[in-house]
């Protein structure tokens, strides 16, 4: 019989969990069954093929009736073995030692069947046929072995008649030489039992480990799925919240932005200012957030350019100078001279972060922010004398929500999310951050960019947007040839939408739906107000979208005026496909100064009287 590998059983995936004992025992005893099995063809057809040799080889030496019944017979239970039913893969765990019980019975009957070719056919004066049944019954249990360890009891069972017969065949003869033939035989049994038991040992032992790994993995993949799912909804959550959020914070804005230039000379104008102080620190908070649904959404492109360091660190100097000494930090920016190859907005708003986080963790000391030259690299270095970071907290500190010494979330530590946009950002730009730090002394981030030589580009510097706490709301108003028409289902942005544009004498046509633009647009006097800018919220109610209903009315009517979405969306999936269209888009909740940007960039041109 050939050896051959376990072949799997192909059973269903079991649960994700451990197996218990006896479950395990059935699993790998199928195993061990479908091994036995898989070259059971074979095996029939050459221990039987070679018993029908064996019978005519010793008819020819010795022709006798008897042997050509005994071949004649053994050549029958062949032919039956060939004919009974065989396990198959589709056969019940249940039934597993069921099977194993068969076989073993099995090859014990057809070890009994060859045990009797020792007794027949060795006899005391023919030695080279004591020989050939010494060879065939040694070779037919060496082939036993390689495949039956897996059942030992079908090991047992096929190997001892055949053997013990030969031995006792042996004896029976009494001289020398077939005696010592029988003690090499006997000892060639032990071997091969003892062989057959550690190789029975091993199958079973990696059996058993494999299929305990099996569990384990599949334990460890529902694991990884239930987190993969709950970042999910984490994620759905918080882009929903965002825009949930956004909607009415959006309201606020505008209105607040109308009140405040209503109140700009009046006493109650102070707390105008401090209320839109506040709303463009809470739109900040989830601008930060939009940053991160922006970033793993892949839509931000960064430009690479040649970057002066020096523009950039004047930035940041003017940025949080009067921060530090608010805190009575020295903040130490050097200038070098260098150059680099970046993006020059996006670097800035990683070391923007970078010195953000130094300064909120640090309580005496200061923050020194310095470049210097490695060969092809420029090393951006930020230091800083605060609590420091724990080794095992290192790598931590870049996950979103992760803060250091913070267990009460206080805000004024912000989100924890600026160093996860860092990471964010030092992947998007191949700019590696590497991280030094002693708890109590303070913490060192590094970035490593590409060195590039001084632009021969006229504006070297760095025009970082404003913030929207430092835009001024009462900019001029764009002169816009036209009206604008805005679709939003949101009844109180569409108020304050009208209240801010009325306030800088801009026509407005306000709707909740597509159906009332169309109804606008169809009016017979639509060509004596031209529309100028189309704005769109981008959703809408009934699942409508901003950019399809914009994108329709634009076909339908021949629209050429531009069309400008407002959002409050952070999905990263949506993000993608306003991206992907082109349109311009704001994010609530929109500043009215950049409102107002848009709309000078966006519809140009002398305003008609109203």
């Amino acid at each position: 019989m050939n050896a051959t590998a376990p072949k799997p059983s192909h059973e269903p995936a079991d649960p994700p969990r451990l197996p218990g004992p006896d479950e395990l025992d059935l699993r790998v005893l199928r195993e061990h069954v479908a091994s036995v099995y898989a070259a059971y063809d074979a095996s029939v057809f050459v221990h039987f093929g070679l018993g029908a040799a064996l019978g005519a080889a010793m008819y020819l030496h010795l022709p006798r009736t008897w042997i050509l019944v005994w071949m004649t017979a053994h050549l029958s239970l062949g032919l039956f073995l060939f004919l009974m039913p065989r396990w198959h893969p589709g056969v019940p765990l249940a039934d597993t030692r069921r099977w194993a019980r068969r076989h073993s019975r099995t090859v014990t009957v057809v070890g009994a069947a060859m045990a009797s070719a020792p007794l027949l056919f060795i006899s005391p004066g023919d030695l080279p046929v004591t020989s050939v049944i010494t060879v065939v019954i040694i070779g037919s249990c060496a082939r036993a072995m390689q495949l039956l360890w897996p059942l030992k009891p079908a090991l047992y069972g096929y190997t001892l008649p055949m053997m013990l017969s030969l031995i006792a065949a042996l004896a029976w003869q009494g001289d020398a030489l077939h005696f010592f033939l029988a003690l090499f035989s006997l000892g060639y049994l032990l071997f091969t039992l003892r062989v057959g038991n550690q190789q029975h040992r091993l199958l079973t032992d990696s059996l058993v480990l494999r299929f305990e790994n099996e569990a384990l993995a599949g334990q460890l993949g529902r694991q990884i799925a239930a987190a993969e799912r709950a970042s999910a909804e984490k994620t759905r959550f918080l882009a929903t919240a965002s825009h949930d959020l956004r909607q009415p914070l959006h309201a606020i804005a505008l209105f607040g932005a109308a009140l405040e230039n209503e109140l700009r000379e009046h006493h109650g104008g102070r707390n105008a200012r401090q209320l839109m102080r506040a709303v463009n620190a809470l739109g900040n908070s989830l601008d930060t957030m939009l940053d991160v649904s922006r970033l793993d959404a892949g839509v931000v492109s960064p430009a690479i350019v040649p970057v002066s360091l020096d523009a950039l660190f004047r930035s940041l100097n003017h940025v949080f100078s009067a921060r530090a000494e608010l805190q009575q930090l020295q903040l130490r920016v050097r200038a070098s001279g260098l150059w680099v190859h970046s993006d020059a907005q996006l670097l800035h708003r990683m070391l923007s972060n970078l010195v953000d986080n130094a300064l909120k963790y640090t309580a005496r000391g200061g923050v020194v922010v310095r470049a210097r030259s490695r060969g092809g690299l420029v090393w951006i270095e930020v230091f800083d004398t605060g609590i420091g970071i724990a080794p095992e907290q290192q790598e931590r500190v870049f996950e979103e929500y992760y803060q250091v010494d913070n267990p009460g979330r206080d805000r004024a530590q912000g989100l924890g999310i600026g160093l996860s946009i860092v990471q964010r950002l030092s992947r998007l730009l191949a700019h590696p951050v590497r991280l030094k730090s002693h708890p109590g002394r303070g913490s060192r981030f590094r970035l490593e960019l590409p060195s590039a030589q001084e632009a021969a580009m006229p504006d070297t510097r760095l025009n970082a947007p404003r913030r929207p706490a430092e835009a001024c709301i009462d900019q001029a108003a764009p002169a816009v040839h036209g009206r604008i028409l805005l679709i939003d289902d949101e009844a109180e942005i569409r108020e304050a939408m009208a209240g801010l544009f009325q306030a800088h004498a801009l026509a407005l046509d306000a709707v909740a739906s597509e159906a009332e633009a169309a109804e606008l647009l169809a009016r017979p006097d639509a060509h004596e107000r031209p529309v100028a800018l189309l704005m769109c919220d981008y959703r809408l109610c009934d699942g409508e979208n901003g950019l399809d209903v914009g994108l329709r009315l634009q076909r339908r009517f021949g629209l050429r005026a531009p069309l400008l979405l407002v959002t409050g969306e952070t999905s990263p999936e949506r993000l993608q496909r306003v991206r992907a269209s082109g349109i311009p888009v704001l994010f609530k909740p929109v500043n009215p100064a950049t409102l107002l940007r848009a709309l000078a960039e966006l519809a140009p041109g002398p305003s008609p009287a109203h």
